[in-house]
């Protein structure tokens, strides 16, 4: 082992300086100069002009605004806690379904990948008008729930919260089963056999073997949900309505309505630095935990 790790450090060191001569200094910040132009024009002098306007006038005035009022800390707590509950549910709906993917034959895993595939190729707005056909009063959930005696009357189901997490999870479910279906899919079924042998039994053996070596891709499909499902916009307006309000909602309340684009610049900058901060914790807890430290 030790000797496989000491070739394949000598082979990348040897790559790399093979590089390095054939690339002089001058080339290579020709080549990365394109990305990191993309990059200033794109992110990092939106985001700055996006800061200096949230401090329109030289005060803290519009952050005092947000913190003061206990409106939009009700709206920012929401959000974290509708983005936290898409997160696990898309995971205990996703896992399944990946697996199934990585172990089933070539013909069926394409099947199975199609369902994947052609809702997330589908647009979020059409997906969204969906669930609205759906869980409206005469929809089709309520018609099914009538015909069958379960209800006496049609229920609300839309512009709910529940409405707005079914709908959100649908919606960011395949971003939480390719990287896990990735993992899975590059994990040697020799580990599992081995632990087998050894007498471990199927659960055993999935909790011992395949549940710590796909969390990699359970680490990166949670943290692309909670990111996404964090600023999540179309979907939570268009089915949850006014009365479940989020923080992407309520920037575009501010800045279509209202026009006081200083103060939505200092919600955006809060929405900005809480993403940062729990990303920052979801790579801190899992890289302490036993058993994560192929997540680095």
């Amino acid at each position: 082992m030790k000797r496989s790790l000491a070739t394949l450090s000598s082979s990348l060191s040897l790559r790399r300086s093979s590089s390095a001569r054939f690339y002089s200094l001058t080339a290579s910040l020709a080549l990365v100069m394109p990305l990191l132009a993309a990059l200033m024009a794109g992110f990092l002098y939106p985001v700055a002009r996006l800061v200096a306007l949230s401090f329109s006038g030289g005060t803290l005035s519009h952050y005092r605004r947000i913190f003061a009022e206990p409106l939009h800390l009700d709206v920012l707590f929401s959000t974290i806690e509708v983005a936290f509950v898409v997160t696990v549910a898309s995971l205990l709906l996703g896992f399944p379904v990946a697996y199934l993917m990585a172990r089933l034959s070539k013909g069926l895993a394409m099947v199975v990948a199609a369902c994947v595939f052609i809702p997330l190729w589908t647009s979020v707005l059409i997906r969204s008008y969906a669930w609205v056909v759906l869980l409206q009063r005469n929809g089709v959930i309520n018609k099914l729930l009538i015909d069958t005696g379960a209800t006496e009357g049609p229920l609300k189901l839309i512009y709910t919260q529940g409405a707005v997490i079914l709908a959100m999870t649908h919606v960011l479910m395949p971003f939480m089963i390719l990287p896990i279906y990735s993992a899975l899919r590059a994990l040697p079924p020799d580990y599992v056999r081995a632990a087998r042998n050894l007498g471990a039994g199927p659960i055993r053996a999935f909790v011992a073997v395949t549940l710590p070596l796909s969390l990699p891709g359970v680490f990166a499909g949670s943290v692309m949900c909670f990111v996404l499902a964090l600023g999540f916009y179309i979907t939570p307006a268009l089915v949850g309505g006014p009365g479940s309000m989020l923080m992407a909602t309520l920037i575009g309340q501010q800045t279509t309505v209202l026009l006081d684009w200083p103060f939505a610049a200092a919600l955006s900058t809060v929405l900005l630095a809480v993403t940062l901060l729990f990303v920052l914790l979801f790579r801190r807890t899992l890289s302490l935990s036993k058993g994560l430290n192929s997540v680095y």
